[in-house]
């Protein structure tokens, strides 16, 4: 035991919740974020704005146009176990070859292969690290190992989770269609405070394939997290504050809420309130790729994700149903008073009450 021990520490290998659930899922939603996100965002910046460079295509596979946003998200299983490979520390030639792997990993997992990509990657990174460097002819050795490894475990295990994952994703999906209130209330909830954790609550919506009702309460979520500790954390914080939570990540304040767990009550009722109102109210859903519904009001890619889910569904969006449609300006009320408007009023409201409780006080906001 001790001489495994020995070897897994002289090769970075570290099996912890922290490594893999923590590190390795939130690079992998920023590999999701530079790939299938941005591909999206390119495209519907073009189609909108009719930017020939942006919607004209460059290549061809199989029959397939591509422009340089269809190129992106082509590559979104590559980036991400790439991304994956970093956040474990992986050496070069392991981390190049894992780009194959996450490329035929997430074809295989289908609806689900983020979630396939996230262990397979996983496997794949490991069992590299742990060849690597250990014959004279390493640069032969290590990626052939990563490669076969990898593609064996996608070939053997990306089905099924792919399938299991997107079977979970449809299940919260109608449960919300059929029961918006309650729905509303427990997808807003959960995934606010999976993006206020130190895990990817967009990994987790992306994985899941978040879409439609349940993707507009997961923005709802999102927004009354980040918007809400942004505006009411403002006297400590300022304007620099306000900026890094409000259009940053609600996370930052994790340290603050493990001295005093009680300014998360603020956020957490907001978004327990502003939930159902977007599913019961104004309908809300977020019909773009599924990665927007727990990105809140980062880089504002929530909002964009409503609105392109609006006049161009994504692919998984219109395998739900989806269908495009010309906003109103109900649509757009409903947007800003879920994104903005609500979380800046009811998480402040709340956490002043919890002020004159004594719970929370001043400086519990501050952000290192």
């Amino acid at each position: 035991m001790e001489t495994i021990k020995a070897f897994l520490k002289r090769k970075n290998i570290v099996i912890s919740a922290r490594r893999y659930g923590i590190d390795a899922l939130g690079a992998m939603a920023q590999g999701l974020f530079c790939s299938l996100l941005i591909g999206t965002i390119l495209n519907t910046i073009g189609s909108q704005f009719h930017i020939s460079f942006l919607t004209e295509q460059l290549i061809t596979i199989n029959g397939v146009g591509y422009t340089i946003g269809g190129m992106a998200s082509f590559m979104s299983g590559a980036a991400m176990a790439v991304a994956i490979g970093y956040a474990l520390q992986a050496p070069p030639l392991v981390l190049f070859s894992l780009a194959t792997v996450g490329y035929a990993c997430n074809v295989m997992g289908k609806a689900g292969g983020p979630l396939a990509v996230l262990f397979v990657a996983i496997i794949a990174s490991e069992a590299g690290k742990a060849i690597s460097k250990e014959t004279k002819i390493d640069i032969l050795v290590t990626p052939i190992v990563t490669t076969l490894v990898g593609i064996g475990a996608a070939w053997v295990i990306a089905p099924p989770i792919g399938a299991a994952a997107s079977a979970f994703g449809q299940l919260i999906m109608r449960a919300t269609d059929l029961q918006p209130f309650l729905m509303g209330v427990l997808v807003s909830v959960l995934v606010g405070v999976a993006l206020t954790l130190p895990i990817s609550s967009a990994a987790i919506c992306s994985v899941l394939g978040l879409t439609g009702l349940a993707g507009g309460a997961a923005v709802a979520g999102c927004c009354a997290q980040m918007v809400g500790f942004a505006v009411m954390s403002f006297r400590e914080n300022g304007w620099g504050g306000l900026v890094s939570q409000g259009l940053g990540t609600s996370m930052l304040q994790m340290p603050n809420i493990v001295r005093n767990p009680r300014i998360w009550i603020g956020p957490t009722v907001a978004s327990a309130i502003t939930g159902p109102i977007a599913t019961c109210v104004f309908r809300l859903q977020m019909n773009g790729d599924a990665i927007n519904s727990g990105m809140g009001t980062c880089g504002l890619c929530g909002q964009l994700g409503v609105w392109t889910g609006w006049i161009a569904p994504s692919e998984t969006a219109i395998a739900n149903g989806a269908a495009a449609i010309t906003p109103t300006a109900f649509d757009w009320a409903g947007l800003f008073l879920i994104s903005f408007i609500l979380p800046a009023i009811l998480a402040p409201a709340v956490n002043q009450i919890c002020r004159k409780l004594g719970w929370v006080k001043d400086g519990d906001l501050t952000l290192a």
